[in-house]
């Protein structure tokens, strides 16, 4: 029983390290497969070393996305976004493909949207059952008008234990219950299926009370 404790005990040690190991290691040589072979050799270290240089490619790829944000930003970037979007409207097929994958890299990504910043609760999938939900935004568009509640929300109900899938809900505000617990809390809870929780209620920083001086007679 001591050595089955022990094994288990390494086990949860050693899997989570080896697996995130795996696979930013997995990353990091994909990404360099992608990316090397449209370096030039002159800028390429490979060309001059005995050996390759793992990362390299993946440092590449964010200095170029980093560059392509930074024009982006001023007028002649965005100029030259806007042609190229034009050519690409005029593409049946590519233009919704396009169109869709833009608005949900905006939609995540873009620093002024706050999706997936909270969770919740709601009852699903009937009254009494409670499920774990990822609040994305307040809903907007034709789908609030044609609902016949007042204000309601967007939120993603993902599925255990793989939360990148799930069902987009639009749920009544009053019927969504906010949790504390972040984000990251709650995904982890999905996975493990319950089994790990963050702990409640959160220890808060105690505030230093202001000294009171005594004033003598």
């Amino acid at each position: 029983m001591r050595l089955r404790t022990y094994f288990l005990t390494g086990m949860i040690i050693v899997a989570p390290i080896a697996i995130t190991a795996y696979l930013t290691w997995s990353f990091i040589l994909w990404v360099d497969g992608w990316v090397k072979p449209y370096i030039p050799l002159v800028y390429n270290p490979d060309y001059y070393l005995p050996f390759t240089v793992p990362g390299f490619g993946l440092l590449m790829a964010l200095f170029l996305i980093t560059l392509i944000g930074f024009l982006t930003a001023n007028l002649v970037g965005r100029s030259v976004i806007s042609v190229g979007e034009m050519l690409l409207d005029r593409m049946p097929l590519v233009r919704s493909l396009y169109k869709g994958l833009k608005q949900i890299f905006q939609t995540v990504l873009a620093e002024q949207s706050g999706s997936f910043k909270q969770a919740g609760l709601i009852q699903y999938p009937r009254q009494g059952l409670w499920s774990i939900v990822f609040i994305a935004t307040e809903t907007k568009g034709e789908v609030r008008e044609r609902l016949p509640v007042g204000e309601s929300m967007s939120v993603f109900l993902p599925t255990t234990p793989n939360p990148t899938s799930g069902f987009l809900l639009f749920v009544p505000s009053e019927d969504v219950l906010i949790l504390d617990m972040s984000v990251e809390e709650a995904a982890k809870m999905v996975i493990s299926a319950g089994l790990v929780s963050p702990d409640y209620p959160k220890i808060l920083p105690i505030k230093s009370k202001p000294e009171t001086r005594s004033t003598g007679n």
